[in-house]
């Protein structure tokens, strides 16, 4: 190999040049330069392939669940973390695997979502040369029914979620339209009178009709507030030990 390529390849990886001379010369080090040198050019080969616009599409539906992935293990663990923690009894090890289910399966959902919306996507738009508002409305149904169609309380807070957002912006869009009036003040007051209204009157007296999760919250903010037998279950302890 000749010194331009060597100092080329010592700048890559942050070798000094002499010490990658004498690397060359021992059978170790040329077994170790070979496999540098395969990795850069599977390196190049794959990287070459990323720019070509032909695989485009495709790219970006394996991209999409990578990112889907990513993405619903992050927003996932800190809220089964802290979930689990607070309101959910056991050993250390159930815990941590109820954390560890509950994350895997929110990862996998949204990534396998992503891939199934990006994929139909695509191929709606090959098969009429463009994309058009309804394809990504039937996309998305296809994978919601495929993949958040099953009821767990994973799917369950994610689609009720996501009702809560689609509400407000078909809200937005109603009065960006025309269809109904622009409120001449703010309606946000009313908004949040009415839905702490409901929520608390559901809870108090059909507790049953609520998710597990917020029955779980409110309990430990109405209901645990209401029971104490000395400071240290009123002020540093939601619950005594004997009461656990």
């Amino acid at each position: 190999m000749c010194s331009v390529q060597l100092r080329n390849l010592a700048l890559a990886f942050a070798v000094r040049p002499d010490c990658l001379q004498r690397c060359h010369r021992t059978p170790g080090g040329r077994a170790a330069m070979g496999a540098q040198g395969v990795l850069r050019a599977v390196l190049r080969t794959v990287n070459s392939l990323l720019q070509q616009r032909r695989y485009r599409a495709a790219l970006a539906v394996l991209k999409g669940f990578r990112n889907g992935a990513v993405y619903g293990a992050k927003i996932r663990a800190p809220h089964a973390l802290v979930m689990t923690f607070l309101f959910k009894s056991g050993s250390l090890r159930e815990k941590l695997k109820a954390i560890a289910q509950a994350t895997y399966t929110h990862s996998r959902n949204l990534a396998y979502f992503v891939f199934t919306y990006k994929g139909l996507m695509a191929l709606q738009s090959r098969l009429q040369g463009k994309n058009f508002q309804l394809h990504s409305f039937l996309a998305a149904c296809v994978g919601g029914w495929l993949v958040f169609g099953e009821n767990n309380h994973i799917n369950s807070q994610i689609n009720m979620y996501l009702l809560s957002r689609i509400l407000f912006g078909l809200s937005r869009l109603a009065v960006e339209k025309g269809y109904i009036p622009e409120p001449k003040q703010d309606p946000f007051p009313i908004f949040a009178a009415v839905t702490w209204g409901i929520v608390l009157w559901l809870f108090e007296y059909h507790r049953h009709t609520l998710q597990p999760s917020l029955q779980s919250s409110m309990t430990y903010l109405y209901d645990d507030s209401n029971v104490w037998h000395d400071i240290s279950d009123f002020l540093i302890y939601n619950k005594s030990s004997a009461q656990k």
